[in-house]
C-alpha cells in the first residue's frame, strides 16, 4: 500500500484547497474499515489532528479548523480527501494523511505543503 497525497500549494488568506490521499493498492473492505485522519505539522509547533473520520461516518475536528475544513472520502477511488475553506495564515503547514487499519498498522502519506498568504 502507498499514499499519495496531492492538493496542496499556496493560497490567499480566505481561499481554498482541497487535499487528497490515495491509498493505491489497499483492497476495498480495508479501504472502508480504516480510521482516516489528517495531520499538520507547522515549524515550532507539535504535530495535530486536523480532522478524522472513523469508520460509519462519524468525523471529529480539531478546534481551529471546525466549519472550515471537511473530511470525506470516495470508495472507488480508495482515497480521502480535506477541502479547506476560508484558509488562514495559521493553517500554514505540512499535512499529512494517515489510514488506521483494522490489524492496527497505520499508513501515513508523504506530506504536502499548504501555505496561506496574509
Amino acid at each position: 500500500v502507498q499514499l499519495v497525497e496531492s492538493g496542496g500549494g499556496l493560497v490567499q488568506s480566505g481561499g481554498s484547497l482541497r487535499l487528497s490521499c490515495k491509498a493505491t493498492g489497499m483492497i476495498l473492505s480495508v479501504f472502508t474499515g480504516s480510521t482516516m485522519g489528517w495531520y499538520r505539522l507547522a515549524p515550532g509547533k507539535e504535530r495535530e489532528l486536523v480532522a478524522r473520520r472513523i469508520p460509519g461516518g462519524l468525523t471529529n475536528y480539531a478546534d481551529s479548523v471546525k466549519g472550515r475544513f471537511t473530511i470525506s472520502k470516495d470508495n472507488n477511488r480508495r482515497t480521502m480527501y480535506l477541502q479547506m475553506d476560508n484558509l488562514k495564515p495559521e493553517d500554514t503547514a505540512v499535512y499529512y494523511c494517515k489510514y488506521h487499519v483494522q490489524s492496527g498498522y497505520d499508513y501515513w502519506g508523504q506530506g504536502i505543503q499548504v501555505t496561506v498568504s496574509s
